[in-house]
């Protein structure tokens, strides 16, 4: 890109949508409780769009990260996930939308390093037994 002077300068550089939602979520869990997608724009701040926050925030409770609470013609939200738990979230939801469940997870485990894999084996085996069988 170049200025009015014809001088380079460096376009702005585009969040993806992953990476603000990570934003979003570390703005909500800085929150001192409740607070209204102004206040989280605030807290990103770069220039970033209202309706975007807004979009971002519908998205993440759709996947269960956050909740909201009516509060006039809007909304106060609130983190219930952190980092972890929405990367949880989406491992699920790709889980979820393939027909061949096992297929999948043999292909996940197969490209874990032996260390994930050992913590992987770790966590299972401290897991309880589940009620259900799928």
């Amino acid at each position: 890109m170049t200025d009015h002077r014809g001088a380079e300068r460096a376009a702005p550089r585009r969040r993806g949508q992953g990476e603000l939602e990570t934003q979003v979520l570390a703005a909500l869990r800085a929150a001192p409780g409740p607070v209204a997608a102004g206040w989280v724009q605030e807290r990103l701040g770069g220039g970033l769009a209202y309706t975007t926050v807004v979009t971002i925030l519908t998205r993440l409770h759709v996947k269960g990260a956050v909740t909201r609470e009516r509060s006039g013609r809007s909304f106060q939200w609130t983190a219930v996930a952190d980092e972890a738990g929405l990367a949880a979230l989406r491992m699920r939801r790709v889980l979820d939308s393939e027909a061949d469940r096992e297929a999948v997870l043999t292909s996940f485990v197969s490209t874990l390093s032996p260390g994930d894999e050992r913590l992987l084996r770790a966590l299972l085996d401290a897991a309880e037994p589940s009620e259900e069988e799928d």
